[in-house]
C-alpha cells in the first residue's frame, strides 16, 4: 500500500491493481455464508476525492462525525479517480484479512469500482452516496443524504444483492451499447461546462437522442432464442428504480424483477426525429414503456455481437456510468455470486425486498 498518513492513505500510486476477473456460475448464492464483520474492527472508507459537489474535507468530516457518535473506528482512504481501482483492491483485501468491510464514498461509477473489488475479494461493502442519481443506494434503502447514510452503514449487516456482468466487469445498475454510452459521454461534457445537476443530465440526454442516427446491427443469443436486430441502443437494467423512472416498470418488462435472478433489456428501434421527440416526451412523463419503437424482454444470460464481427471487433459499452471499449462478443449475465451489501433497518433504511435469495 501507499504510505499512511493518520487516518488517510495518500494515493500517489502508479501500479494498476485491478481486481481479478469474475466468472459466471463459479459460486452458488447459497454456497457462501455472509462475510463476517468484527464490530471492533476498523472500517475502511474508500473516497473518490472528485465525486460529487462536496469537497474532500466535507466528506471526511461527515464520516468522522458518524464514527465518533457511534464509537467506531474507521480508516479513510482518499484518492484520485485514476487510483480508485488500486485503492479499492487493496482495501478489499485488507477487509477480508481484518474481518471488516469496505465502504464506497462517491457516485454510481465509484461504487462500481469498489464493488468490483469487494465482489472479487468476498468482503462486505457499504455505501455513502455522493452521485447525481444514486440509483443503487436508493434501490437498496440507503439514505441519499451522506450524513444519514454514514450513520446507517455503522448499524448495518451484510445482505446478498444481485450483480450483473458485462464481459469481465460487474455492474450494479445498468449496462448498455449504442446511443446510451454516447449519452453518458455527452452528459459528462455538459456537466464540465454547466455543472452537475439532474437538469443538466436531462438536457444532455435530449441533445444526444435528437442527433441519434447510428444503427447497431446485432446478433443476439438469449438461451435458445437467436435473432438479428437493428437498434439505436441495447440497455440492460439491474435496478428496479431506474426502470420505474423510465416508465418501464419491471412488471411491464419482465416476469419478476431485477434482483430475482434475471435482468431487463430494452431496445430502441431506429426511428425518425418526430418519433424521437414523442419518445422523449414519453420518457419525461415516466411512460417510456408505452412508446412505439421500444422493445423489452427478460433474460439471465445474453451474448451480443455485431452481425459482421471479426476477432478484433470492439464495441463501446457503458456500465454504471463508466464508458469503455470491449472486444466482441459481449457476454452479459446475472452472476451467481452475490455482492454482500451493508444494509440497515435503523433510521428508515430497509433491507432490499428484491435481494438475491438462496
Amino acid at each position: 500500500m501507499a504510505s499512511t498518513r493518520s487516518s488517510a492513505i495518500c494515493c500517489g500510486m502508479t501500479d494498476r491493481c485491478q481486481p481479478r476477473p469474475i466468472s459466471a456460475g463459479s459460486h452458488q448464492r447459497d454456497a457462501l455464508p455472509p462475510p463476517s464483520i468484527d464490530p471492533e474492527a476498523t472500517l475502511l472508507f474508500v473516497i473518490n476525492a472528485a465525486a460529487g459537489a462536496f469537497d474532500l474535507e466535507a466528506k471526511r468530516a461527515v464520516i468522522q462525525s458518524a464514527l465518533a457518535a457511534h464509537g467506531r473506528k474507521g480508516e479513510l482512504l482518499s484518492c484520485r479517480p485514476a487510483d480508485l481501482a488500486q485503492v479499492a483492491g487493496e482495501a478489499a483485501k485488507m477487509a477480508v484479512a481484518r474481518d471488516t468491510a469496505v465502504i464506497a464514498v462517491g457516485g454510481d461509477g465509484s461504487l462500481n469500482t469498489v464493488a468490483q473489488a469487494a465482489h472479487a475479494a468476498g468482503c462486505a461493502m457499504g455505501v455513502i452516496p455522493y452521485g447525481t442519481f444514486n440509483y443503487f443506494a436508493r434501490t437498496h434503502g440507503i439514505a441519499t443524504e451522506p450524513a444519514a447514510a454514514a450513520r446507517q452503514v455503522l448499524q448495518a449487516r451484510p445482505v446478498p444483492v444481485q450483480v450483473g456482468a458485462i464481459n469481465e466487469r460487474i455492474f450494479l445498475v445498468n449496462a448498455s451499447l449504442g446511443i446510451y454510452p454516447e449519452l453518458l459521454q455527452d452528459r459528462e461534457a455538459y456537466k464540465a461546462r454547466f455543472g452537475r445537476s439532474r437538469w443538466v443530465a436531462f438536457v444532455a440526454a435530449g441533445a444526444t437522442l435528437l442527433r441519434a442516427q447510428r444503427r447497431l446491427r446485432l446478433h443476439i443469443e438469449t438461451g435458445s432464442a437467436v435473432r438479428d436486430v437493428q437498434t439505436l441502443t441495447l440497455f440492460v437494467g439491474n435496478n428496479r428504480l431506474q426502470l420505474q423512472q423510465f416508465g418501464a416498470e419491471p412488471e411491464d418488462t419482465i416476469a419478476g424483477t431485477p434482483g430475482d435472478g434475471s435482468m431487463a433489456a430494452l431496445m430502441l428501434r431506429p426511428i425518425g426525429t418526430l418519433s424521437m421527440l414523442k419518445l422523449m416526451l414519453h420518457g419525461a412523463m415516466g411512460r417510456l414503456g408505452e412508446a412505439a419503437g421500444v422493445e423489452s424482454f427478460e433474460f439471465k444470460h445474453m451474448v451480443v455481437k455485431p452481425t459482421l464481427c471479426t476477432d478484433h471487433t470492439e464495441l463501446v459499452v457503458a456500465f454504471d456510468g463508466e464508458v469503455a471499449r470491449m472486444r466482441a462478443p459481449i457476454d452479459i449475465r446475472v452472476l451467481e455470486k452475490p455482492l454482500y451489501l451493508l444494509q440497515s433497518t435503523a433510521e428508515g433504511g430497509t433491507a432490499d425486498a428484491h435481494k438475491v435469495t438462496a
